[in-house]
């Protein structure tokens, strides 16, 4: 019983940043679990490889470009599902941008509009296109992929921590808001994953510090992450919103 709570058998679920990384491992994990896709990220190119490894799984992968910074994108994204009667059951906030190591107040005011334009007023804007049709059929579930930094800040990368720490707030209004109507919120704060997002923070005496107070000894992998928005996503999870689940390896600690 506690097995068939974990599927999305007859659900659509919307990934963005899907095109690598922990966005294709969440929908790669999703489609495993029955549910039928649509990717987006800036390129089509690359979702379509994703969607084919989706479609080889036997479930239906739709790729719609988008880039979440930009309002006119996700309108149009919107208009695309409806135009192609795919109603979205789940909503994977996933997409992230850094574009600069730097201290916040030796930061551009263009790279700290960047920053906050995807990895906050993206998932705002996608949340006001799609939510509201969740709440008129009473479910749906949005998992916001956040950060550890925007919980403890993390030297060279503050503006990113502001912006996931929004996120994370944003998470909690959403699910005071949407609870009623049966829309869970909640969020993944992932700490340190082997993706090509990620490669920066590899390299120097940063990582060495971060093994060294990582209980486990290691990073995590995508698919680690994959786990945990599968239970958000699925009726396993169906008595959590608002939630902010922290998957570090016990850096935090």
């Amino acid at each position: 019983m506690i097995r068939e709570r974990f599927s999305l058998t007859g659900k659509t679920a919307l990934v963005t940043g899907a095109s690598r990384g922990i966005g294709r491992a969440i929908a790669l994990g999703f489609a495993e679990h029955g549910a039928d896709l649509v990717l987006s990220s800036r390129k089509a190119a690359d979702l379509e490889a994703v969607a084919e490894e989706i479609r080889a799984l036997g479930r239906s992968a739709t790729v719609v470009p988008a880039n979440v910074s930009r309002a006119e994108e996700i309108d149009a994204l919107a208009t695309t599902l409806d135009e192609r009667g795919l109603a979205i059951d789940v909503l994977v906030n996933n997409a992230g941008t850094n574009p600069v190591m730097s201290a916040i107040v030796d930061l551009e005011p263009r790279a700290w509009a960047k920053i906050m334009d995807t990895n906050l007023t993206g998932p705002f804007l996608l949340c006001r296109a799609l939510a509201p049709g969740m709440a008129k059929r009473g479910s749906g579930s949005i998992i916001n992929v956040a950060s550890n930094g925007g919980i403890q800040p993390a030297p060279g990368i503050g503006a990113y921590c502001v912006s996931k720490a929004a996120l994370i707030h944003l998470t909690r209004c959403l699910a005071t808001e949407l609870g009623p109507s049966g829309v869970r919120v909640n969020a993944i704060a992932p700490g340190l994953v082997e993706t090509k997002f990620a490669e920066a923070l590899f390299q120097g005496p940063g990582y060495q510090e971060f093994m060294k107070r990582n209980p486990l000894r290691r990073h995590a992998q995508p698919e680690e992450i994959a786990g945990t928005a599968l239970l958000l996503a699925s009726d396993a999870g169906s008595y959590a919103t608002g939630e902010v689940i922290v998957l570090d390896g016990g850096s935090s600690l």
